[in-house]
C-alpha cells in the first residue's frame, strides 16, 4: 500500500530552504480559508492573492466572498495585494458538463481544482511569480492529496514552483474558525457551486 505523502512536511522543508523572501502566488476561496494560511504564509513570502472562483453558482456569491477578503486583508493590517478575475461561471459549467451528479469529493471536484489550480499557475507564471499554490488544502473537505498532485504537475507545465502544502494541519483549520469569529467573516456552508449546493 502507497504511503501518504505529509504534505505539511513538504512545505516546511522548502520554506527552510528559503535564503530570501520569494513572492507566492495564492489562489484563495474565501475569506475564513484564506485568514489562517495568510497568517501562516506572510512570515515568508511577498503574497498576492488571486480570486479565481467560477464555481461559484451567482455573481452575488462571487462579489460577496470577494469583497469579505478584502475585508480580512484591512482589517488584519497585512501588506498582500489582490487579483480578483472577472466572474465567468459558464466556464466551471463546461468542465462540469456530465458530471452534474457526481458526489461532491468526486469527479467534478478534481476538475475543478484543475481548472482553478491551472488559471493560478498561468498567471504566476506570465506575472513573474516564484511560486504558487491555493488555500483548498485548508477544508477538511478537501483532497489534499489530489490538490498537490495536479500544483506539482503544473509546476512542470508552467516552470513556476509550486509550493506543496495541507493548510489543515498544525490546527490551520481551527485556526481559520478562530479568525473567523473574531474578525466577524461571511462563512459560507458550501464550497461555492449549485451542485454542492443541493449536496448539503
Amino acid at each position: 500500500m502507497k504511503q501518504k505523502q505529509n504534505y505539511n512536511f513538504l512545505m516546511e522543508q522548502e520554506l527552510k530552504r528559503l535564503d530570501h523572501r520569494p513572492t507566492l502566488l495564492l489562489h484563495v476561496c474565501c475569506a475564513p480559508c484564506s485568514s489562517a494560511v495568510i497568517e501562516r504564509m506572510v512570515e515568508y513570502f511577498d503574497i498576492c492573492v488571486l480570486f479565481y472562483n467560477p464555481n461559484m453558482d451567482t455573481d452575488v456569491e462571487f462579489i460577496r466572498r470577494a469583497e469579505e477578503i478584502d475585508r480580512l486583508l484591512s482589517d488584519c493590517g497585512w501588506s498582500v495585494d489582490v487579483k480578483v478575475l472577472d466572474y465567468n461561471h459558464d466556464e466551471f459549467l463546461e468542465i462540469a458538463e456530465g458530471l452534474e451528479e457526481a458526489p461532491e469529493g468526486g469527479a467534478r471536484c478534481m476538475k475543478c481544482y484543475r481548472q482553478r489550480l491551472e488559471k493560478t499557475a498561468e498567471y504566476a507564471a506570465d506575472n513573474g511569480f516564484e511560486y504558487f499554490t491555493t488555500t483548498l488544502s485548508i477544508s477538511p473537505y478537501k483532497n489534499a492529496e489530489a490538490l498537490n498532485s495536479i500544483g506539482k504537475g503544473l509546476e512542470k507545465e508552467y516552470n513556476v514552483k509550486y509550493l506543496y502544502s495541507d493548510f489543515k494541519k498544525k490546527n490551520g483549520f481551527k485556526r481559520s474558525t478562530e479568525l473567523s469569529e473574531e474578525y466577524g467573516l461571511y462563512r459560507q456552508d458550501y464550497c461555492g457551486c449549485e451542485f454542492s449546493k443541493v449536496e448539503r
